[in-house]
């Protein structure tokens, strides 16, 4: 899984040097076509290669990038990448991360990049429990130990503190690799993402979870960002970008067999039974409500400010706490709203 929350001692060390470099740097190279215009565009993931880019590689494979007159390239990241950097830096035009407080913590802390899109609509974030102890609503975690990864403590203590519980009433423990802390008793919740099949078929039958999104914290995953530079001059690239894209989850969502073949293709280290089992819940949370009235990748207002209240809240802003406007931009929603809307 990967992590959520960046570093934030290296935002602030390069926040200066990446606001400055961003407004120099023209990331996205367009170059004359027989037809139209192709705009060369590199995109930074901030994890390895996965389901998280199902709807990209089936619009590569089925054209639909080439229709619109982009050039796409994705880059994988890991653990020793900091994506958000590499797009604020030149390195890429457009950046995937997998949680929304990537993108404001970045912000807060002084690098220019702003969210466009949200692949999906809720976070996958669960705490994992057992039928016989389980954790169904906030309130259940009182008195009981809860392990999660040390990024997602923050996560913890917002949802803690949304619901009213004081933090000395859970005992909070760091998370190894794996689930084994609830299988031997020693905590009484794990934590993780609820689309990593392969993780939770060790929990068996009897699991329940508590999505971070249920319990009342609700993040974005899957967000997409770049630059303030990037959105004022080549907005109208963006726009093709994310047509193409929403047309490649689209195409995911309908024909999810040809999609996972399509993905095991492009990253061959993934296991085909296990990612057709994930197509389900990934394309879940593509593909909803939101999406049916405001097409695939939409975004609300209100939702990007309770989590920056909630952060605010919590003091992880150590230099400013960044305004809407200042983290997340709307105009590439709007400019390929129509468009979008026939695919939500």
């Amino acid at each position: 899984m990967s992590s959520f929350l960046m570093n934030r001692r290296r935002f602030i060390a390069n926040a200066a040097i990446l606001g400055g470099a961003a407004t120099m740097q023209n990331f996205i190279s367009v170059r004359a076509g027989n037809a139209v215009d192709i705009a060369d565009v590199k995109m930074q993931l901030g994890w390895l290669g996965s389901n998280g880019v199902l709807g990209e590689v089936v619009a590569k494979k089925k054209g639909f990038y080439t229709e619109q007159g982009v050039n796409l390239e994705i880059v994988p990241g890991g653990p020793n990448i900091d994506g958000v950097a590499g797009v604020a830096s030149g390195q890429a035009a457009v950046g995937q991360t997998s949680s929304s407080p990537a993108v404001m913590l970045a912000r807060g802390a002084g690098i220019p990049i702003k969210a466009f899109l949200a692949g999906y609509q809720k976070h996958p974030f669960t705490y994992f429990s057992t039928d016989k102890n389980p954790i169904r609503m906030p309130q259940d975690m009182i008195g009981k130990t809860i392990a999660t990864q040390p990024t997602a403590v923050i996560l913890l203590r917002a949802l803690l503190a949304k619901n009213g519980i004081a933090e000395d009433k859970v005992t909070i423990v760091n998370m190894g690799s794996d689930m084994n802390q609830l299988l031997t008793g020693q905590a009484q919740a794990v934590t993780g993402w609820n689309t990593n099949i392969n993780a939770m078929k060790v929990l068996g039958t009897d699991s329940v979870q508590m999505m971070l999104w249920d319990a009342g914290l609700k993040l974005y995953a899957n967000v997409y960002f770049t630059t303030d530079d990037q959105i004022d001059k080549h907005g109208d690239v963006l726009a093709r970008f994310t047509m193409a894209t929403a047309k490649g989850w689209s195409y995911a969502r309908d024909n999810q067999a040809e999609a996972v073949d399509i993905l095991v293709e492009a990253f061959p280290n993934l296991d085909k039974a296990s990612e057709l089992e994930a197509a389900v819940p990934v394309l879940g949370y593509s593909f909803g409500e939101t999406t049916k009235k405001d097409g695939w990748g939409t975004m609300n207002k209100s939702t990007w400010e309770d989590q920056i209240k909630a952060y605010a809240d919590l003091g992880q802003f150590k230099q400013s706490v960044p305004l809407l406007d200042d983290v997340v931009s709307f105009s590439v929603l709007e400019a390929t709203s129509d468009f979008r809307k026939k695919l939500g």
